[in-house]
């Protein structure tokens, strides 16, 4: 910048700040980039941060974030924000929706596969060399049900829907339809919505709401036959619930993304269950993530530096 003050300081604490800055300086020549992925640079410079980009807001510095007015979210869930949630209104958050929608669909349908088909049962017979053929009714005569039909929601019930399934779903507004869904339920007619289901997908936000969502009341209501499927977070199954169901067979199976604890514990039941695919949290992993996100940040630079209203942006009221 040759001596010439910045227009714009953002801080980088990211695994990948080193890829964000180096994109940063290719494009806008007069923003400052720190890169601070670790607590040692980040509590050094977080003081002198117009913006903040992060995976997760590091609320042990918020008070030294004197300066702040914009985090950018690598992720589109913000939950970490909600311890502070009540003293951030001054500065603008916004996330990363509408990038995973495409490969998080990959992944659920690539689950509902295997489960479908009981892949980790045909490997465990191909080591042991044994030759069991067996009959499968077509995905396209089950019923999949979407709990959030938010972007990455809406996504899943149009590739479901392309498969030839029934596609069912819960929302918030009823009012209006969403393409590939083929009957709507409000969000309070779950118990509705799960006995029509041979696999449940979750993909809601974390909010006061969803947090423990899915219990053994809502277990109760989903046939034996069903699947559960979250990549939402693990807050929004009880999960302890989850494993009492999975152990006595109250549902036939399920794929876990995500978890109350991360990473899954060595000692949790889930990673020896037969019935069990869990996985570390990866269902929104793109290979060109960093690309995928900076194609968001980059236009909100260019809006905040020319003092436009930025996309993307966070209800904190509400989670997301």
């Amino acid at each position: 910048m040759d001596g010439e003050s910045p227009a714009l300081t953002i801080v980088l604490n990211h695994s990948a700040a080193e890829s964000f800055a180096r994109l940063i300086g290719e494009r806008f020549a007069r923003v400052r980039a720190i890169v601070a992925p670790d607590t040692d640079r980040l509590e050094r410079y977080i003081g002198e941060a117009d913006a903040l980009i992060a995976y997760r807001f590091p609320v042990e510095v918020f008070d030294q974030a004197k300066k702040l007015r914009w985090f950018q979210c690598t992720a589109a869930g913000v939950d970490s924000l909600f311890p502070i949630r009540d003293r951030i209104g001054h500065v603008t958050v916004t996330n990363a929706r509408g990038i995973h929608g495409g490969i998080i669909a990959d992944f659920v349908l690539a689950g509902v596969t295997m489960l479908h088909w009981d892949f980790r049962r045909l490997l465990r017979e191909q080591t042991e060399r044994k030759w069991k053929p067996r009959f499968v009714v077509p995905l396209a005569e089950k019923t999949l049900g979407v709990i959030g039909l938010g972007s990455i929601g809406a996504t899943i019930a149009r590739r479901a829907k392309s498969a030839g399934m029934t596609v069912v779903g819960s929302k918030r507004d009823i009012s209006v339809p969403v393409e590939g869904v083929d009957q709507l339920f409000a969000s309070d007619a779950l118990g509705d919505m799960l006995p029509l289901c041979d696999f449940v997908v979750l993909a809601v936000p974390t909010t006061a709401d969803t947090v423990g969502l899915i219990g053994a009341a809502e277990i109760a209501r989903m046939r034996r036959d069903a699947f559960l499927i979250n990549i939402a977070r693990g807050s929004v199954v009880v999960e302890v619930e989850l494993v009492k169901a999975l152990q006595t067979g109250a549902i036939a199976g399920a794929m876990l993304d995500v978890f109350e604890r991360e990473p899954l514990p060595r000692d949790s039941p889930l990673w020896g269950m037969p019935n069990v695919i869990a996985t570390p949290h990866i269902a929104g992993s793109a290979a060109n993530y960093v690309e995928r996100v900076f194609s968001i940040f980059a236009d909100n630079i260019e809006r905040y530096l020319t003092g436009q209203a930025l996309t993307n942006v966070v209800d904190l009221a509400r989670g997301y």
